[in-house]
């Protein structure tokens, strides 16, 4: 079947960049856009299964069904319960046209993220195998490709189980297929290097950030492809949020050899920067990179590389905590998973944009993207909101003793830290979460990712997750640790237990940097209690409401104690783990504080929002138990005012005030029939007003009311 012709977007370079003029006061610059990328989302055909010869041009896939990516085949049977799904092989092709005017480029096949294994031929002809499920690889397709005709792209993807292949095991799905972005770069001979771990090829390292002076390595990494040497200048020019431009500095000539790399570094200082300050100011300057090609008389821009730059300093104290620019941060959030109903891993960029909305409104200051590399579109999203970042690896539960599991671990690593090395909101780099054995293989291979972050990113903050509240070896290879814990969960109380464990763990460990990077209870919003008791974890009754008491003492407990320098709720949105049967809903961890399909906030959402957000939070729990069997009830009302006024069916039940956003009106009784619950409460001179409806059943008896 013949393809359609290619459509190019837009290049390397930013696309909103300015236009460029001068005035006595201002410059701006518009970067030069010598790449070209072409989408190649649509029009592929997918099938089930392992075929013989589909690689091969001529190879008919009429029958196969049609596809666009970002793609899973788990979206439905991930999620539904048995620890069954399909894990193993399936196949993608499609037929592409080029431009005629192609045939002098070097030309890059992208894959944002192919899960996990996945072997890419071009007309017939292998382009090579990705290992690993969660980063971005690229191909050089160059000879390949054949601009002008038409070309086969056949895809081998496959999710089974790889002893040699991070993550070996994990309490989530392994979603199956291309579910990311998948793109064609058409770029210079003379270039900023494509296959470096698939990173941008250019490294903006910062160092000294103060508010009057910061320092920036500008690392480049050529290539040149040509059949003789070339000589290059590499032009830096940094702009502001504005467009202004605030550095432009050109390196001297330099050689690079035919068919040969090079690196030239720039130290560029910016005086009295504009720091990405967090949620409260993530100022985003932008870095372009201008190759000049000058071997004889011309100079030609061959290639452009434009990367965001956010100006900070961070640190971590073991007494008080998370420091960003030198001054006290609390870093409270949310993990987050790349999942959600219906779609599985398979999210494109609105996905992505609707859950930051929500981690924005609730209050957050951080994120930790568990428990791998996360796609570029939600790192950005956090460099533009200003959330900090711990982001990590996929080494998950258990290791292989093998030289092949290390080396694709490592390698795991290195492209997470090069393909994300210029994000700011990244301050973490995790290297791994929750090894169930503290043996010396698993410590030796710690000690060596440990080695790595600071050897590539020697200005950030290494971390670990340990499973439960102990003190392994496991936790002592990183600079900082967490600790997911679950005290009223899977063990203990949630009243004081965690306080007493932070504390007996800081007093034994003082010089110990520590976080709770887990913590959580499920919740099903269809099942409700009033003040129940700890539910079995793994049972099938997971009341909304103990969700909301778990997160009461939990949040009152770590708010207290300063030297925890991050908390982390499990998790932002229930997510899909087929293993799991509980809380009423097959293949489901219910722990979320928003329902999978974004369209319930939990009870604890608004407890998280009184207390972190600064918008306005009034807010009835126990909204969605509208069939009433008990006459007596209480009402709960989560806010951020300093008092609320309740009523019942229009009569007063009066007005309290609260010290800790928990305002409660026990013993109201309820009518038979429908019961308005309506509050006020000023906030900010504003008038806010909160109501729902509570049906009681004819003949309900008077008591406690339960599910």
């Amino acid at each position: 079947m013949a393809g359609s012709a290619l459509v190019p977007l837009t290049g390397g370079a930013t696309a909103d960049a300015r236009p460029a003029h001068s005035s006595a006061a201002v410059v701006t610059y518009a970067a030069p856009q010598p790449r070209t990328r072409f989408d190649l989302n649509t029009g592929w055909r997918f099938t089930k299964g392992d075929v013989s010869g589909a690689h091969a041009p001529g190879f008919d896939d009429s029958a196969w069904a049609p596809v666009s990516t970002p793609h899973t085949w788990n979206a439905e049977d991930g999620a539904d319960g048995g620890s069954n799904y399909y894990r193993g092989v399936c196949w993608y092709r499609r037929h592409d046209t080029l431009p005629a005017a192609l045939a002098e480029k070097m030309l890059f096949l992208q894959f944002a993220g192919a899960n996990q294994v996945a072997e890419v031929w071009v007309n017939g002809t292998c382009l090579g195998r990705h290992e690993g499920g969660y980063s971005r690889f690229r191909f050089d397709a160059t000879r390949a490709l054949l601009p002008g005709k038409d070309n086969v792209i056949a895809v081998r993807v496959t999710n089974a189980h790889e002893r040699d292949i991070a993550p070996l095991s994990g309490d989530f799905c392994f979603s199956g297929g291309i579910y990311r972005n998948v793109s064609l770069w058409a770029v210079d001979k003379l270039q900023i290097r494509m296959l470096d771990h698939a990173g941008p090829g250019v490294y903006l390292r910062q160092s000294d950030v103060t508010s009057t002076s910061a320092q920036v390595t500008v690392t480049t990494k050529l290539w040149n492809n040509n059949s003789t040497g070339r000589s290059v200048v590499v032009r830096t020019v940094i702009t502001d949020a504005a467009g202004t431009v605030v550095v432009d500095e050109r390196s001297d000539a330099h050689l690079v050899a035919a068919q040969a790399g090079s690196e030239i570094t720039q130290n560029v200082p910016i005086a009295e920067p504009h720091l990405w300050n967090g949620t409260s100011d993530p100022h985003l300057y932008r870095a372009s990179v201008e190759i000049h090609d000058t071997t004889g008389a011309d100079d030609k821009v061959t290639d452009v590389v434009t990367e965001k730059l956010g100006l900070r300093s961070i640190a971590v104290d073991a007494d008080a905590g998370f420091f960003l620019n030198g001054e006290h941060l609390s870093l409270h959030g949310v993990n987050l998973h790349q999942d959600r109903a219906r779609k599985g891993w398979a999210v494109d960029d609105a996905d992505h944009a609707q859950d930051f909305d929500l981690i924005e409104e609730i209050g957050a200051t951080a994120v930790r993207m568990a428990h791998y590399q996360h796609d570029q579109k939600a790192y950005h999203l956090a460099d533009e909101r200003g959330l900090v970042v711990w982001a990590e690896i996929p080494l998950v539960d258990t290791i292989t003793e093998s030289s092949a599991f290390t080396a694709g671990t490592e390698r795991q690593l290195i492209e997470l830290i090069r393909q994300n090395y210029n994000h700011p909101s990244i301050a973490f780099w995790g290297i791994g979460n929750e090894q169930r054995s503290d043996n010396g293989a698993t410590n030796a291979l710690l000690d060596a990712l440990a080695g790595i972050v600071e050897t590539e990113d020697p200005e950030r903050i290494s971390t670990y997750a340990v499973a439960g509240g102990g003190d392994p070896a496991l936790a002592r290879h990183t600079q900082t640790t967490g600790h997911n814990v679950y005290y009223g969960w899977y063990t203990g109380s949630k009243d004081g237990d965690l306080g007493r464990w932070a504390d007996d763990r800081h007093a034994d460990a003082p010089d110990r940097k520590i976080a709770v990077s887990e913590y959580g209870a499920g919740a099903n919003t269809t099942q409700h209690a009033l003040n129940p008791a700890k539910p079995d974890p793994g049972g099938a009754f997971h009341p909304e409401e103990y969700q909301a008491l778990y997160h009461e003492a939990a949040w009152k407990q770590l708010a207290s104690r300063p030297y925890i320098w991050g908390t982390f709720v499990w998790n932002m949105f229930d997510f899909a783990s087929d293993r799991r049967n509980e809380g009423g809903r097959p293949g489901i961890n219910d722990k979320g504080l928003v329902t999978r399909d974004r369209k319930v906030r939990k009870d604890a959402f608004y407890w998280y929002k009184a207390n972190w957000a600064a918008s306005p939070t009034l807010y009835i729990t126990s909204r969605r138990w509208s069939r009433r069997n008990d006459v007596t009830t209480e009402v709960k009302v989560y806010s951020n005012a300093d008092r609320v006024t309740a009523t019942l069916n229009g009569r007063s039940l009066g007005t309290r005030s609260s010290g800790d956003h928990i305002f409660i009106w026990p013993d109201v009784t309820l009518e038979q029939g429908e019961n308005e619950v309506a509050v006020t409460a000023t906030i900010d001179s504003e008038v806010h007003t909160d109501t729902v409806i509570w049906t009681l059943a004819h003949g309900a008896a008077g008591g406690a009311a339960s599910r």
